[in-house]
């Protein structure tokens, strides 16, 4: 058995680390194993698990990439574990500092894992892009999930697509879930308007909300399903209360029952200003669940016929509303065999991987 080491923030219900478990869970542990190294001091969703599964979770200061000290924290690890021979790194723009430590210290297999294909424009953007930059000149292998995430961080150099496989058929529709759970929401006679994401400036909650708030007029009775958490979300709890929402926007937090909740849904809006290839929307797709959204999302994760549409971002919010409202009248339909198809199912996937790494232990 070879045991591999995750390079991650922290293991919580997000699209990658959600993406890692996929893999994980359907792995074969005789002949690879996962262990992983996280950048926070508490325990986070999936810590458990991934214990129980014989993973072994190690933790370092919070990632400051100009510091030598942080640095020397790492060099130190991986002088202590010899045993890791591949490195798998999770930390987008800032990979290049884990992937230059590995190197210096003999780590010979380096993958560089691209899960997006921007970076808000904050303050940080320049000195992410800087070391973006030189991803390239530490990694051996090159990941992403999708074209325009891998065109965006490696820029001409070579890279493989490494799919946000789900277990699909854990995600059919089911009519007696779609049932028990609004009657536990108490939305059994409501327009279920759903969308899943952590609360930041990418996700564009705002705007969400002014959609909505539009629907509203259309649809008094529609409700405004948020499922995730995030820094960003007592603003948008704020703009609620100032839109005079509060009593038409359920705020679920972090939840383990996605798949439930997504037959719950009548439609789902993603209307991101940029994404790589999010892991909700293979999920939503393999729930047969009609899909708006916005053209910040690459069009390579529309993987079904006629389940997904898409609005510009600059379209007024009473355009998207009146769509929306369309398309929540799509019938439901099982679309298991295209997300297989399509490469999306993890029981392939995963298979892939194993064999990746196990090809690259032997060379």
């Amino acid at each position: 058995m070879i045991r591999v080491l995750q390079v991650v923030t922290y293991m919580g219900r997000g699209g990658l680390e959600t993406m890692l478990m996929n893999y994980y869970r359907h792995i074969d542990r005789n002949k690879v194993q996962f262990d992983f190294l996280v950048h926070r001091d508490f325990e986070a969703d999936y810590d458990k698990e991934i214990l129980s599964m014989g993973g072994k979770i190690y933790r370092v200061s919070r990632l400051i990439p100009w510091s030598r000290g942080y640095r020397e924290e790492l060099k130190r690890f991986f002088r202590a574990h010899p045993e890791y021979k591949i490195v798998h790194v999770h930390q987008d723009c800032l990979s290049s500092v884990a992937l230059q430590c590995a190197k210096e210290c003999g780590v010979p297999v380096r993958i560089a894992h691209s899960h997006n294909s921007n970076q808000d424009r904050n303050l940080k953007y320049i000195i992410k892009r800087y070391y973006m930059k030189q991803i390239t000149q530490f990694a051996t292998d090159c990941f992403a999930c999708g074209k325009n995430a891998g065109d965006w961080m490696f820029a001409g150099h070579q890279y493989q697509i490494l799919y946000n496989a789900i277990n699909a058929s854990a995600y059919t529709y089911s009519c007696a879930k779609a049932v028990a759970m609004r009657e536990r929401l108490h939305v059994e006679q409501n327009l279920v308007i759903g969308h899943i994401g952590r609360f930041d400036a990418q996700k564009n909650h705002t705007f969400l909300l002014d959609i909505f708030s539009e629907c509203v007029k259309l649809v008094p009775n529609a409700k405004l399903l948020l499922v995730g958490d995030g820094e960003g979300r007592n603003h948008i709890q704020d703009k609620v209360k100032k839109l005079g929402l509060e009593d038409k926007v359920i705020f679920t937090g972090v939840c383990n029952d996605v798949a439930d909740l997504l037959s719950a849904m009548d439609v789902f809006v993603f209307p991101s200003l940029y994404e790589g290839v999010p892991v909700t929307m293979i999920e939503a797709q393999a729930s047969g669940l009609p899909c708006v959204i916005s053209d910040g999302v690459p069009k390579e994760c529309i993987i079904t016929y006629g389940l997904v549409t898409t609005m510009k971002l600059t379209d007024m919010p009473c355009g998207w509303a009146k769509h929306i409202i369309e398309r929540s009248q799509t019938k439901r339909e099982n679309h298991l065999n295209e997300i297989q198809a399509a490469g999306y199912d993890i029981v392939t996937a995963a298979k892939e991987l194993e064999n990746f790494y196990l090809t690259k232990y032997g060379e």
